[in-house]
């Protein structure tokens, strides 16, 4: 028996408003709202935003990795949706942008672009 991975819920001071967002960046819809926390399913895992009244201090100990084929353009994207964008990086065989969400959530995008 093993446990299978099926989402990935973020803490969040507005969860539609971060729900609403993640759906519009990633393709995928609001699939569930019980107030509290919200579901956005359309990909091969779910995101979970679920409503804090603290939201934890200092870097994220998880954050969600995301492919692009046209990493530059998809960055491009994201930041019109209101994300920012925090560095580049590269080693060999692997080019990654580290971007914050709306609420300061980070997550990563890779490409193949060298």
């Amino acid at each position: 028996m093993a446990i299978t991975p099926v989402t990935v819920t973020m803490d969040s001071l507005e969860p539609r408003e971060l729900a609403r967002w993640w759906a519009e960046a990633t393709g995928g819809e609001i699939t569930a709202d019980y107030e509290f926390f919200l579901l956005v399913s359309g990909g091969p895992i779910a995101l979970g935003f679920q409503k804090v009244e603290d939201p934890t201090p200092g870097k994220n100990r998880w954050h969600v990795d995301f492919k692009a084929d046209d990493r530059k353009k998809e960055v491009a994207r994201l930041v019109g949706l209101g994300a920012e964008v925090v560095a580049d990086h590269e080693v060999p065989g692997l080019v990654w942008t580290v971007l914050t969400d709306p609420e300061g959530n980070q997550f990563c995008v890779s490409g193949d672009d060298h």
